[in-house]
Parts: C-alpha cells; structure tokens; sequence
C-alpha cells in the first residue's frame, strides 16, 4: 500500500462529520482524480460504503477519506480542505503538484 502523504484539513473533517451525520450510517468521503476539466484532470467527490482494496484511508477528527492508488498519485503532499468564501463553501484541494488550475479550482494540470 501506498505512503499516505494527503492531508485533512480539520474545517474539512467538520464538514465531512456533518455530511455524513446526516447520512445516518457510517460512510467514507471519496476522493478521485478523473481526466478531462478544462484544465487535464479533474478532483471527484463522491461517497463510498467502505474502502475498496486499492484504496488509502486518511482519518482525522473521526471523518474518513478513502482515494485509490491511482489518485493518490496525482495528490502526493496535497491537502483536502473546506473553505467558506463570498461566493460559497466547497471542498478544496491545495495540490502542489498542479501547475495550472481553472477559475473555479475544480480542474488542473500537471
């Protein structure tokens, strides 16, 4: 199995906490990277009922993130976020490794 080296932000384990107390059941945020964005690649959240056998399990503060392997690749030394700004909240992931973003930070390049 893979190093773990993405990170949670504790403002993203309040969110996924409260996400998922109202999903009633014990469940994993679920973290992918995807191609296509119109920068490359794309982050995908998404939900999952357990960890698949590819896949990193990132805790903190009681939340639980699975990413698979393939993933976890293109988020070496990233952080998984929740930020609350003018224009909304949203997750957000500060990933070193993009060399370019687009305007709403949900696609990047590599």
């Amino acid at each position: 199995m893979s190093e773990i080296t993405v990170t949670l932000s504790e403002s993203a384990a309040q969110q996924i906490n409260a996400i998922m107390a109202k999903q009633g059941a014990e469940r994993y945020m679920r973290v992918m990277v995807e191609g296509g964005g119109c920068s490359g690649f794309q982050y995908k959240f998404d939900f999952a009922d357990r960890p698949n056998d590819d896949d990193v399990v990132i805790e903190r503060s009681g939340a639980k993130v699975v990413i698979d392997d393939v993933s976890l690749g293109f988020l070496e030394n990233s952080e998984i976020d929740y930020v609350k700004e003018l224009i909304g909240a949203a997750f957000k992931i500060h990933n070193p490794n993009a060399i370019a973003a687009c305007g709403c930070g949900t696609s990047f390049s590599i």
